[in-house]
C-alpha cells in the first residue's frame, strides 16, 4: 500500500518563492517560507517553507505540524500560536502531522527537519505568528471587498470577520474562494501581547482525548494489512558477527513463519509478536563478538580520566586564569556522569513493507528526513521512493533521534515478503541505545573576599555533534557538550572552559534529554555548593552574589528562595539543595528536600522549581513539561547508570535498571515567573535542574560531597559519613 500523498504537501510543492495562498480542494491553504538561520536570500542560500493553515468550507482549521508530539505538548503549543494570530475559533482547530520534506519543514534553529533540542516553540514562535497574522490579513481583505467597506472597519473574532458598524459578521469559511486570489502580505501586523485571548491561557490539550480512549495511532500501532511481527537479536557486543544459528528448537512453535540472519543480527518472523519472541528465545545463536568483546566499565573510565588530563578544545577564554590561579589557594574537584538509558515506554519499532524499486515506512520519530535517507541506502533506491508515515512517539528523549530502529527494519524487511512490524524487546532496547555519555567533569576556582575571582571547567566525554552534526564540531568543541557551561549565569571575570573528546569503545552514544547542559549543571552547580561551604557561606547568598549580570536567573533563585522556606529548620537526617540553570533560553531555580536514613537510601520530601521561560504560551504544559522533567532527572540522580561487562551492557530491563515510582515521586511545586521575553525551552530544562539540586540537598542531609551519580548508598550511610 503507497503513502496517501498529503494535500497541504502537494499544495506546498506548486507553492512559488515566498508567501502565497491558494484554493485546492475546497479549502485556503497558506504557506509560508523562511530563510534558514544565519542565511539571506540576498546571499543565495536555499529557502525553507515550514508553516502551513488549512481553512475547510466547514470552518474548521488544521495546523500542519512540523514537529512531532511525543508527550510534550507541543501539538497544542503550536495550535495555539497559530490559532492566537489567525484569531481562529479554538474548537475548530486540528492539527495533523507533517509528512518528510526538509525544505518546508525544517526547524529553523537546527536547520533539519528535527524535533530536539527544547527548540520547538523557541523556532516556530514567530514564524507560525506570522502564518496566522497573514491568513487574517487575507481573510479580511476578502471580507472587505465583500462587504464594499475598507479593511480597517473590520475586526475578527473566533473565526469571524465582524462590521461592527452595519453588524454584518463573515465567517471565514464563507471568504475562501475570494481569500484564495488574494496575496498574504509578507510582514503581516502582528497582535499586541496584550490583546493575546489563547496565548496564556491553560488549555486542554488536543492529544489528550485521543490518547485517553485509545484513538491514537503510535508508531507500534500500525497495522497495514498482512502485516507480520518479528522481534531480534543484536550481537550482544558492539561489532560482533553471526557465527552460527540453531533452529531446531522453533519447529514446534506455532505461529513462527521466518528466521532472518543478518551480519550482525538475528530476527524471527511470526504471525504475531509472542509467535516471534517464542521463536527467537528458542534460536541458538553463536557470535564472533569482535574486538570489543572485552570492554568493561573500569576501562572506559579509566580511559576517560587519562584523557581529562589533556588539554581541551577552548570553548571559552576570558581574562587570565592561568595568571589569576599562581599563588592562590585554588580548590579542584572532579565529578563524573555515567551512561544512561533512555527507555521509552513506547518501545523501539518499526513497520516496512519493501517492494522493488520502493518502501514504505510507518514509525514514530524525531529525524523524518535520516530516516529516510537511512533506508533508502539499505534498500538503494532514491529517497524520493521512501514514503513515510509518521506517528506519535511514545517517549523520544532524544532517543528516537537516531534512525537505527529503520534502518534495522529495512535490513530485515528486504527478507520478508509483505509488511513486518519490527518490535524491540526491552532488553534489546536497553541493551543496544544510544546511551548518554559518560563524563568526568575537572573544576577549578579561586575565591578571594567571597568573590569567584578565577574559574576553569575541563569538560571530558564523547562528542555527539561530531557523528550527528560534524559541520558544527570545531576546533575539539562539542558545542553541545559544553552548553551551559561556557555561557553559565555566573559573572566570573577570569574563565576558561574547555572540552575533550574521549570517544568510549564498545557502546553508541547519543542525545538524551539536555546532554550537555544535564552534566553541566550538575558538576558547576555541585561545585558552586563545595565552595558556599568552604567560604561558611549560605549557598543561595553565594550564588547570589555572582548573579549580577544575570537578572532573571537571581529572581528565579530569590523566588526558590521564598517559595521553598529556604533556611527553615528540617528534620533530623533531612536536607535542602538548590540549584540555579540556564539552559535552552529559560531561567530556573531548583529545590530539592530529601531525607537519608541509616542505610543510605533517600526519600525525596518536596521539590520546588520557579522557571522564568519568557512568555508562557500554555502554563499547562510548562508544569506538565517541567514535573516530568524533573522526574525523568531525579530518576537518573537516584538509579541510573549502564555499565558493561565482557563488551556487554549488564541492564536490561526496569528490574535493573529502575525508574522512580509513583509512591517515590514528591510533591512537586511549579512556580511559573511572569515574562515577557521570548519563549525558552522545556523539554529538558527540568531534568537538568534537578540532579545537582538532589545531589546538593544529600549533601546537606549527610555532609558528604557525593562527585559521582547516582548517588551511592555506601558513601552516604551513616557509618560512612565524616
Amino acid at each position: 500500500m503507497a503513502a496517501q500523498p498529503d494535500t497541504i504537501g502537494q499544495a506546498a510543492r506548486v507553492t512559488r518563492r515566498g508567501v502565497l495562498a491558494l484554493a485546492t480542494g475546497g479549502a485556503l491553504v497558506v504557506a509560508l517560507q523562511l530563510p534558514l538561520s544565519g542565511r539571506s536570500e540576498a546571499e543565495g542560500a536555499t529557502l525553507a517553507r515550514n508553516g502551513f493553515i488549512r481553512i475547510a468550507r466547514d470552518g474548521s482549521v488544521t495546523l500542519i505540524i512540523p514537529q512531532v508530539e511525543m508527550g510534550q505538548g507541543i501539538y497544542t503549543a503550536l495550535a495555539m500560536v497559530l490559532a492566537e494570530e489567525l484569531d481562529a475559533d479554538w474548537a475548530s482547530v486540528k492539527v495533523e502531522h507533517a509528512p518528510e520534506d526538509k525544505a518546508l519543514y525544517a526547524n529553523p534553529l537546527l536547520q533539519e527537519q528535527i524535533t530536539g533540542g527544547s527548540t520547538s516553540v523557541r523556532a516556530f514562535w514567530m514564524p507560525l505568528r506570522k502564518a496566522g497574522a497573514g491568513a487574517r490579513a487575507c481573510l479580511v481583505a476578502a471580507a472587505a471587498g465583500k462587504l464594499g467597506v475598507t479593511a480597517s472597519s473590520l475586526r475578527t473574532e473566533k473565526g469571524v470577520v465582524i462590521h461592527d458598524a452595519s453588524g454584518r459578521r463573515l465567517p471565514y469559511a464563507s471568504l475562501i474562494d475570494r481569500a484564495a486570489g488574494l496575496s498574504v502580505p509578507e510582514d503581516p501586523v502582528l497582535k499586541t501581547r496584550d490583546t493575546f485571548s489563547l496565548i496564556g491561557k491553560p488549555l486542554h490539550r488536543l492529544d489528550t482525548p485521543p490518547k485517553t480512549d485509545g484513538k491514537v495511532i503510535y508508531g507500534i500501532d500500525a497495522m497495514p494489512p498482512g502485516v507480520k511481527f518479528a522481534t531480534l537479536r543484536i550481537s550482544p557486543v558492539l561489532g560482533g558477527r553471526v557465527v552460527n544459528v540453531d533452529r531446531s528448537g522453533i519447529k514446534d512453535i506455532p505461529g513462527v513463519r521466518q528466521v532472518v540472519v543478518l551480519d550482525d543480527v538475528v530476527a524471527v518472523v511470526g504471525d504475531h509478536m509472542w509467535a516471534a519472541k517464542r521463536g527467537l528465545d528458542a534460536l541458538d545463536i553463536r557470535w564472533d563478538e569482535g574486538s570489543n568483546a572485552r570492554v568493561d566499565t573500569a576501562m572506559i573510565w579509566d580511559r576517560l580520566r587519562n584523557a581529562s588530563k589533556r588539554d581541551g578544545g577552548v570553548a571559552r577564554n576570558d581574562g587570565d586564569v592561568a595568571k589569576a590561579f599562581e599563588d592562590g589557594d585554588v580548590f579542584t574537584a572532579e565529578y563524573e556522569m555515567p551512561f544512561l538509558a533512555h527507555t521509552c515506554m513506547e518501545p523501539i519499532n518499526c513497520t516496512v513493507h519493501m517492494r522493488p524499486g520502493e518502501a514504505e515506512i510507518w514509525i514514530g520519530t524525531q529525524v523524518m528526513t535520516r530516516v529516510r535517507d537511512t533506508v533508502a541506502k539499505v534498500a538503494g533506491i532514491p529517497r524520493e521512493k521512501v514514503h513515510i508515515n509518521q506517528h506519535l512517539i511514545g517517549g523520544g528523549f532524544g532517543r528516537k533521534l537516531e534512525p537505527d530502529m529503520a534502518g534495522y527494519a529495512a535490513r530485515i524487511g528486504r527478507e520478508v515478503e509483505g509488511p513486518v512490524k519490527v518490535v524491540w524487546t526491552r532488553e534489546e532496547d536497553v541493551r543496544h541505545d544510544y546511551f548518554r555519555p559518560c563524563y568526568h567533569d575537572t573544576l577549578s576556582a579561586r575565591v578571594q573576599n567571597g568573590k569567584i575571582t578565577a574559574w576553569k571547567h575541563k569538560v571530558a566525554g564523547s562528542a555527539i555533534t561530531a557523528r550527528f552534526a560534524p559541520v558544527v564540531f570545531k576546533d575539539g568543541v562539542d558545542v553541545d557538550g559544553v552548553e551551559s557551561a561556557h555561557d553559565m549565569p555566573y559573572d566570573i571575570p577570569n574563565m576558561r572552559v574547555e572540552f575533550v573528546q574521549e570517544e568510549p569503545p564498545g557502546v553508541h552514544t547519543g542525545w538524551w534529554r539536555g546532554v550537555g547542559p544535564n552534566n553541566n549543571v550538575y558538576a558547576i552547580e555541585s561545585f558552586i555548593e563545595e565552595l558556599a561551604r568552604r567560604e561558611k557561606v549560605d549557598s543561595i547568598e553565594f550564588r547570589r552574589a555572582h548573579l549580577g549580570k544575570a537578572p532573571r536567573a537571581l529572581a528565579a533563585l530569590d523566588l526558590a528562595r521564598e517559595k521553598s522556606g529556604w533556611g527553615t529548620m528540617l528534620p533530623p537526617g533531612c536536607g535542602r539543595g538548590v540549584a540555579v540553570q540556564n539552559s535552552f533560553g529559560s531561567f530556573i531555580a531548583t529545590v530539592v528536600e530529601c531525607e537519608v536514613d541509616d542505610y543510605g537510601e533517600i526519600k525525596l520530601r518536596r521539590v520546588i522549581t520557579c522557571v522564568d521561560t519568557g512568555v508562557v504560551v500554555n502554563p499547562n504544559s510548562v508544569i506538565a513539561q517541567m514535573q516530568g522533567g524533573l522526574i525523568y532527572g531525579l530518576t537518573a540522580g537516584l538509579y541510573g547508570e549502564i555499565t558493561l561487562k565482557n563488551g556487554r551492557v549488564e541492564q536490561s530491563n526496569f528490574h535493573d535498571y529502575r525508574a522512580l515510582r509513583i509512591d517515590q515521586t514528591p510533591p512537586i511545586e511549579v512556580h511559573i515567573i511572569p515574562s515577557a521575553e521570548l519563549p525558552g525551552g522545556l523539554g529538558e530544562t527540568g531534568t537538568t535542574a534537578s540532579v545537582a539540586a538532589l545531589r546538593n540537598a544529600i549533601y546537606d542531609a549527610t555532609g558528604v560531597p557525593l562527585r559521582r551519580m547516582p548517588a551511592e548508598r555506601a558513601l552516604i550511610a551513616k557509618e560512612a559519613r565524616p
